[in-house]
């Protein structure tokens, strides 16, 4: 019941966020005709005198501005379903016209430009059993994990066609690793801890991979045959395939890019530099990403922040835009005014493409409501309008702006998103 009231009050802040939104176009709406109304009406009353009555009234046919109070929430629903068909659940409306302003794109790097799959990178072998020996037993090991470590150790394998050797039995503990029988001989895959745990001595050559993993970033996988540590297995971040394009698209459109990392500088620096990402923040604490951020901001920048992470909440809510994917933390996904529902950034460019669409529908509808007025005005005074003139141009001045608020919605109807799949 309370996970159902919890999705319910989310639907229902996003409902709410919409309309708010939707009320703010109206008024907005409001304040455009209100502005024009005086200029209108002493417009009317000067020809009133001059042209008679026929004249003044075909004068307050020009209704300046007036349509923008209907045109202006009906386009913001038109995009929003545009961007629902792409799997872009837009949660605050405002974001619409924010995305324009952003000039600089903040990622966190675990989780956001990185799989929660890792690769398996160099083994070392640190006993009598080659690499692929030791490769054979973690996959045999963690064949049925369902954990991504474990796909990413039985992918590597299936990669090298090794056979994988039969179980005799097994014995998986929580936090720490696997034990298995196989051909007689126990085989256990886990963490360095796992190893101390089962009486297994780590040698100087292990300690001294431990070290390097932890300044570059990577993590560790260790094999123990018998009472023997048999070989490690390094397990590194994978970027995104669907990352370096987008990075080259938001360079191409001016745009300043961060990387936000808690981890050591060297790896975060190297993920930078194979991006193409200028700039970056390497070890920084959970607290202080959300400080970052608003220092940018501060700064004048207009930031648009991308996370998943629990410890991202606040940096996404300091963001004058935030953004996060489908299968990021409950926190993530509550803060974000943006969320991707394919669970990647394939959708950033074109989440981009459509904001700068908006604005220029939202321009348009705007001189919809504006020329057919003044070319009304013009008309009494130079060609002698009349009322039948004057309802005409405005009735074609709403038609167009409904046309266009209704063809983004025909235009983007055979749209086929581009989608990368996911590295399994």
């Amino acid at each position: 019941m309370a996970g159902e009231e919890t999705v319910a009050a989310q639907i229902g802040q996003v409902l709410n966020n919409t309309q708010n939104y939707k009320d703010k176009l109206v008024a907005r709406g409001k304040d455009i005709s209100d502005k024009f109304l005086p200029i209108e009406l002493g417009i009317s009353a000067v020809t009133w005198p001059l042209m008679g009555t026929g004249a003044a009234l075909t004068v307050l046919w020009s209704a300046l501005g007036a349509n923008m109070i209907s045109l202006g929430p009906l386009t913001v629903l038109s995009y929003l379903q545009i961007l629902s068909r792409h799997g872009i659940l837009v949660k605050d409306g405002r974001v619409l016209e924010s995305l324009r302003q952003v000039d600089t794109v903040v990622f966190d790097k675990t989780g956001t430009l990185t799989l929660e799959q890792p690769t398996v990178g160099r083994i070392h072998s640190l006993g009598a059993y080659d690499e692929n020996t030791l490769l054979g037993y973690a996959a045999a090991a963690e064949y049925r994990q369902p954990h991504p470590i474990a796909k990413a150790i039985v992918d590597k394998a299936a990669s090298k066609n090794l056979e994988r050797p039969d179980l005799d039995e097994a014995n998986y503990e929580v936090g720490y690793g696997i034990k298995v029988l196989i051909d007689g001989q126990l085989i256990r895959v886990g963490s360095g801890r796992f190893m101390t745990r089962e009486g297994i001595e780590l040698p100087k050559a292990a300690q001294d991979i431990q070290a390097q993993a932890e300044e570059e970033g990577f993590s560790l996988i260790y094999v123990g045959i018998n009472q023997q540590l048999g070989g490690i297995l390094e397990m590194h971040p994978s970027i995104r395939p669907e990352a370096v394009e987008i990075i080259q698209h938001l360079k191409k459109r001016g745009m300043k890019l961060y990387i936000i990392s808690g981890d050591h500088e060297h790896p975060t620096r190297r993920m930078a530099e194979t991006l193409g990402i200028d700039h970056y923040f390497a070890e920084v604490l959970p607290k202080n990403k959300a400080k970052l951020v608003s220092e940018l901001c501060e700064q004048g920048q207009f930031v648009c922040f991308i996370g998943d992470g629990i410890n991202d909440a606040i940096a996404l809510k300091s963001a004058q835009v935030s953004i996060s994917l489908k299968g990021a933390s409950t926190a993530a996904t509550d803060t974000a005014q943006v969320i991707f529902m394919d669970g990647t950034l394939n959708h950033l460019e074109q989440l981009f493409q459509l904001a700068s669409e908006f604005e220029e529908t939202m321009h348009t509808n705007f001189l919809s409501t504006i020329v057919p007025g003044v070319i009304c005005i013009g008309g009494v005074y130079f060609l002698h309008f009349g009322i039948a003139m004057g309802m005409g141009l405005y009735y074609v001045g709403s038609a167009v702006g409904l046309s266009n608020t209704l063809w983004p919605l025909v235009k983007h109807q055979e749209d086929k998103p581009k989608r990368l799949h996911r590295a399994n």
